[in-house]
């Protein structure tokens, strides 16, 4: 699984794969159980960024599903075939995404709401708002390190609050600034998909969730989901940094184009 097996005193390790519209994925491990959430991008390119990182996905255990739509799915299926990979989602999900993926190795159904395992992983999937059959967020804990993981949602309710407090690193959606996304380039039945109750989530916004989430053991938080154009790194940046203030919290941006690094907890 690559040279950072050598540290033996981690309880789980987060690599960006992906992160935008054009494809998301996910590299959680404990050490012993390896998972992607979503898998966005290609086979090929997904086999291609683990591998730039010394990962390899002979090692994955499981694929968890977010949610249908194509930017979290498109490697799925593949990857399952080709590498023996269960996959992990809802029947609500399996239900609209049909023949979308092909036949996978050996599917699992969750139901959000309610913890599941993945080998020595737990999970915990729970709703959230977005424009998708049944769309799910996730934490991931392992002796009392804890991963939350929001993003593709319209709103932060009291649900998503109450999962992702306590955690140690969240992965949390800044897709646009509200004046480039109203001044910029899409069709207005697109900017209003955006900035609505079931669509993505701002920089503003993205803001105060942290801000009413940020507790003591938080130590990393990963600005994920941004658009290429309604949004740049450095404005997600700074403006979500307001609720980090001088805290010991380090603030990194997931990139579409390339892999991110491997951080170990």
């Amino acid at each position: 699984m690559g040279d950072f097996q050598a540290v033996r005193n981690y309880e789980l390790a987060v690599c960006m794969l992906a992160s935008g519209s054009k494809g998301n994925a996910i590299y959680v491990t404990d050490g012993h159980t390896s998972v992607l959430i979503d898998a966005g991008l290609s086979g090929k390119e997904i086999q291609r960024r683990m591998n730039s990182r010394g990962l390899s996905p002979e090692s994955l255990n499981g694929i968890i599903v977010s949610h249908e739509h194509s930017d979290h799915i498109q490697g799925v299926g593949t990857l399952s075939r080709r590498f023996r990979i269960p996959v992990y989602m809802s029947p609500k999900t399996e239900g609209v995404i049909g023949s979308q993926i092909g036949k996978v190795f050996d599917l699992h159904h969750f139901q959000c709401g309610t913890p599941f395992s993945a080998n020595s992983l737990s999970i915990h999937p729970f709703s959230i708002s977005h424009d998708a059959e049944d769309p799910a967020g996730f934490t991931l804990q392992k002796n009392g390190i804890k991963i939350g993981v929001a993003t593709d949602l319209g709103i932060a309710t009291a649900m998503v609050k109450e999962h992702l407090k306590d955690a140690t690193l969240l992965v949390l959606e800044a897709n646009h600034d509200p004046v480039m996304l109203m001044e910029g380039p899409y069709p207005w039945f697109l900017k209003q998909r955006i900035k609505g109750r079931s669509g993505h989530l701002s920089n503003e916004d993205t803001k105060s969730l942290l801000g009413s989430v940020r507790g003591a053991r938080l130590s990393h938080v990963i600005l994920a989901h941004l658009s290429e154009t309604n949004n740049h790194p450095d404005l997600a940046r700074k403006v979500v940094g307001q609720a980090v203030g001088n805290q010991n919290i380090r603030l990194s941006v997931a990139a579409q184009d390339q892999c991110g690094e491997l951080v170990i907890l």
